[in-house]
C-alpha cells in the first residue's frame, strides 16, 4: 500500500511537472506584457522628470518670485515621480522573474529526474515517518530554492522574500544568480523601506559584478537609496558617475534630469 499510494504521488507529480516544463508560451506572453507596461511606465516617468526639471530651473531663475503654487506643483511632480519609479522597480523585478524562469527551463528539464527522485523519496519518508520520525529532509536544488524566494516576491511578500533570497545565498555563495538575487534583495529592502539594506546588496552588485546587464540601473538606485538615506552628495557623485561611466545611455539621461533637482 505504501508503494501505491507514493506510486500515485509521483504520477501526479510527473504530470504537473512535465505541465510546467512545457508552459513557456505563456511567460513570454507574459515578459511581453510587462514589457510594454514598463516602457509606458518610463515615458509617463521620462515626461513627468522633464516636467520637474524646467520647473526646477524656472524656480531657480525667479527664485524670489517663488510661490506657493510652485512649491506645491514641484511636490506634486515629485511624488509622482517616486511613485512611478517604485512602480518600475517593481515592474522589473516581475520582468526579471519571468525572464528568469525562461532562462532556467533548460536547466530544470535537466534536473528533472533529480528532482524526481527526490520528491518520490520525500513521499515515501513521510508514509513511514512513523517509524522513522527522525529522518532528514531532503534539500531543494538551487533551482528550487531560488523559485521559492521568486515566489514571494512576485507576490509582493518582500519580508519573506528577503529572508529567502538571504538564505539563497548563503547556500550558493557561488551560483550564477548571485548579481540577480542581490538585484532583487535590493528591490524587496527598497519596497519595504529599509534604504540601508537595500543599499547594501546594490552596492555589492557594483562593486563585486563590473559586467553586470543592469548595472547602470542598480547604480541609480544606488543614488535613490542615498537620497532617500539624505546623503545628497552621495547621491550626487553616484549621479555623475553614470554620466561618466555610462554616455548616451537611458541611464545618464535620468541622472542628468535628477541632477537638476538637488
Amino acid at each position: 500500500m505504501k508503494f501505491l499510494t507514493a506510486f500515485g504521488a509521483l504520477l501526479l507529480f510527473t504530470s504537473s511537472a512535465f505541465a510546467g516544463l512545457f508552459s513557456d508560451t505563456e511567460a513570454r506572453q507574459n515578459i511581453n506584457q510587462l514589457t510594454a507596461r514598463l516602457t509606458s511606465t518610463e515615458t509617463t516617468v521620462a515626461k513627468l522628470e522633464a516636467d520637474l526639471a524646467k520647473l526646477a530651473a524656472s524656480s531657480k531663475q525667479q527664485l524670489d518670485a517663488l510661490n506657493m503654487k510652485n512649491i506645491n506643483a514641484l511636490l506634486d511632480l515629485q511624488n509622482s515621480i517616486d511613485a512611478l519609479n517604485a512602480e518600475l522597480r517593481k515592474i522589473r523585478g516581475q520582468n526579471e522573474e519571468l525572464q528568469h524562469g525562461l532562462q532556467a527551463a533548460e536547466k530544470r528539464q535537466q534536473d528533472f529526474y533529480i528532482d524526481l527522485d527526490a520528491r518520490l523519496r520525500r513521499i515515501e519518508a513521510a508514509a513511514s515517518s512513523a517509524e522513522h520520525p527522525k529522518a532528514a529532509t531532503i534539500p531543494l536544488t538551487e533551482s528550487m530554492a531560488l523559485d521559492d524566494a521568486l515566489a514571494f516576491y512576485k507576490t509582493e511578500q518582500y519580508a519573506q522574500a528577503v529572508i529567502a533570497f538571504q538564505g539563497f545565498l548563503k547556500a550558493y555563495p557561488k551560483s550564477e544568480r548571485v548579481a540577480d538575487v542581490h538585484y532583487w534583495a535590493g528591490n524587496s529592502y527598497f519596497l519595504l523601506k529599509d534604504y540601508a539594506h537595500s543599499l547594501e546588496n546594490y552596492k555589492i552588485i557594483a562593486d563585486k559584478f563590473a559586467n553586470y546587464l543592469h548595472l547602470p540601473e542598480v547604480l541609480l538606485n544606488i543614488a535613490d537609496c542615498q537620497d532617500m538615506l539624505s546623503d545628497t552628495a552621495g547621491a550626487k557623485a553616484t549621479l555623475q558617475s553614470i554620466q561618466v561611466r555610462f554616455p548616451n545611455t537611458d541611464a545618464a539621461d535620468k541622472a542628468k534630469k535628477l541632477l537638476l533637482t538637488y
